[in-house]
């Protein structure tokens, strides 16, 4: 008796269409990995022909798809080469961080779990590990327990969330509802900065319609720092801003005394602490910041130099009701547990889930992980600063955390080395104007960046100032 053979298996849609997505998934991986591997050599900013390269991508939209390989084969053949290499260690123009692999890895599996992170329902394992993240970052800051905190886009969402925390809390205390009733015939708020504060801090305001000019402006000393004993008097429907690292200098405001001024009259004092903040972190540089524990409010950013992948800011806030009251938005078909819902904590309904990123990046490198991270970093400006002294160069600032400010003369001659700089390709530095002089500005905020790193950059940086000479 014979058998029958045995029926030709073939794939059906559902497993074509898996073998499909691993395929695409694994050579999307091959080339960020190769990306990577490449970054440390390549220029730092990418050159005319990388970015005249892109020019293909401004055609019109296609009447009939492409196939996803091919797809993702031109976004990395036409635009890795033209990316800055922020994520390697010799870019130091802006406070941005490089990303530790393991966030990569973290990212790119949350990006396949597709979350909507916005209430805990939609997502248990986002908001488990958002919860997580949140409660190590306020032990590492040194928050009291029960502050409430929420990840956000950046520092300018964070401020943004912060002071509409302060915003309910001070008109509450009037008798006035802001998210119901608005500012038209509200009790009027006072808002007190330093002059260096932050742009995104008058951003903020300008969004909250406290206003961006109506506000009082205390003088700061050569480095930035308020001035306390310039503080108006306070009152209880005041907000003060103090910052946590001079975007400019490193310097901080001194937190202490403007807290306790503050406290006194019961006005909010909150802190624009985008990459200062970090400064609690490191024994070696917490004085800085001493006091922050004592404010209101506070802002930073996790993709700044914790090293997360962008874009992540953290907010947090000491009174948790006033947080919720200034960000909740209840509806019937809204079902929540009861327990901390993201999106009333901030201004987004729908969140991709940052706080994995987060977590993933503390418990890759725990508190003493974070604080190396911090140290290094402000080592490397310290460096940076006294290779370019020894040079005969002026550093204008004290390097107290890891901003550095280089002139090379004047104006024309400090800007005609920055171009030069950046031309070459070895390391990329903005430009700033401080107090009136024009300067180099060095942002050291990578974990990427070894002495080493720091050695190549300044030999290029003396060579093209003798080249401008």
């Amino acid at each position: 008796m014979t058998t029958a053979p045995a029926p030709v298996s073939t794939p059906g849609p559902s497993q074509a269409h898996s073998r499909a997505t691993t395929t695409l998934l694994a050579d999307a991986c091959a080339r960020a990995a190769r990306y990577l591997r490449d970054i440390p050599e390549r220029r730092v900013y990418p050159g005319e022909e990388e970015i005249a390269a892109l020019a293909p991508l401004r055609e019109a939209l296609p009447e009939h798809g492409e196939h996803a390989a091919r797809v993702i084969a031109t976004l990395d053949e036409l635009g890795s080469p033209a990316t800055v290499a922020q994520n390697a260690g010799r870019y130091f123009g802006f406070v941005n961080g490089a990303t530790f692999p393991v966030c990569i890895a973290a990212q790119s599996l949350t990006a396949a779990w597709d979350q909507n992170t916005g209430l805990r329902i939609m997502s248990p394992a986002a908001a488990a590990f958002e919860d997580v993240a949140l409660a190590w970052l306020i032990e590492l800051f040194g928050f009291p327990a029960a502050t409430a905190a929420s990840f956000v886009t950046g520092a300018t969402t964070a401020n943004f969330t912060g002071l509409a925390a302060a915003r309910h809390a001070l008109l509450a205390r009037a008798g006035w509802d802001v998210e119901s009733d608005g500012l038209f015939r509200a009790p009027e708020l006072r808002v007190i900065l330093g002059e260096e504060a932050h742009v995104s801090v008058r951003k903020s305001l300008g969004l909250l319609g406290l206003g961006r000019s109506r506000v009082t402006l205390v003088p700061a000393d050569r480095q930035g720092r308020m001035r306390p004993e310039r503080l108006p008097r306070l009152d209880d429907r005041t907000i003060v801003i103090a910052q946590a690292g001079n975007v400019n200098t490193g310097a901080c405001d001194p937190i202490r005394e403007i807290c306790e001024m503050a406290a006194e009259e019961h006005a909010w004092v909150h802190i624009d602490g985008a990459f200062g903040l970090w400064a609690r972190v490191d024994p070696a540089h917490a004085a800085m910041v001493d006091g922050v524990e004592l404010a209101d409010s506070w802002a930073t950013d996790g993709h700044k130099w914790l090293n997360l992948p962008y874009d992540c800011g953290i907010a947090f806030v000491r009174d948790a009701p006033s947080l919720r009251a200034a960000m909740a938005a209840p509806a019937a078909y809204l079902l929540t547990e009861g327990e901390r819902e993201p999106s009333h904590h901030n201004p987004e309904s729908s969140q991709r889930a940052r706080g994995v990123a987060a977590w993933a990046a503390l418990k890759f490198l725990g508190r003493a992980g974070v604080v190396d991270l911090v140290r290094g970093c402000c080592d490397r400006a310290t460096q940076f600063a006294a290779h370019l002294r020894d040079a005969g160069f002026n550093v204008l600032n004290d390097v107290v955390l890891n901003q550095v400010l280089v002139s090379f003369g004047d104006a024309e001659r400090t800007n005609a080395v920055i171009r030069r700089v950046q031309q070459d390709g070895t390391c990329w530095c903005g430009s700033t104007v401080w107090q009136g002089q024009t300067a180099m500005r060095i942002s050291v905020s990578s974990w990427k960046t070894t002495p080493e790193d720091v050695d190549r950059s300044v030999a290029a940086i003396i060579s093209a100032a003798a080249a401008v000479h």
